[in-house]
């Protein structure tokens, strides 16, 4: 089996290593996220009294919870709409060149869990308000 080598104009990028793995864009929140979960840590208390006084950490926890599903909720949604787009252009008969019924099936099928998981991560999104 042959094995298929790049075109002579293009190279691959470098993968970061070490530190500069966190400088990349998915890697780059999971700092901040431990560093929120140990800082919401409870504390051992001291004489009957916390450390920390007047802080929670299960309603820090609950609202980072809440601001983490309700960016991943307008992330879905674009994404959601995306693929309705995707489904309106391989509607048979909208452009019947390439398009089939078995694609625009799956694309319908694509959009409806799209919108479905979108619902659910705002409805959790918004949970810390009717608890």
């Amino acid at each position: 089996m042959a094995s298929v080598s790049p075109p002579a104009g293009s190279t691959q990028p470098a993968l970061p290593t070490g530190p500069a793995v966190f400088k990349t864009v998915p890697y780059a929140f999971i700092l901040p996220e431990i560093v929120s979960m140990l800082n919401s840590l409870p504390t051992a208390p001291n004489n009957g009294s916390s450390s920390r006084a007047g802080f929670d950490p299960c309603r820090s926890l609950v609202l980072q919870d809440s601001l983490y599903h309700g960016a991943t909720a307008i992330l879905y949604m674009s994404a959601a709409v995306l693929q309705a787009n995707a489904t309106i252009i391989s509607e048979p008969g909208y452009n019947s060149v390439l398009n089939s019924l078995l694609h625009y099936q799956l694309n319908c099928a694509a959009t409806f869990f799209a919108f479905l998981t979108t619902f659910l991560y705002i409805l959790h999104a918004f949970s810390i308000y009717y608890q």
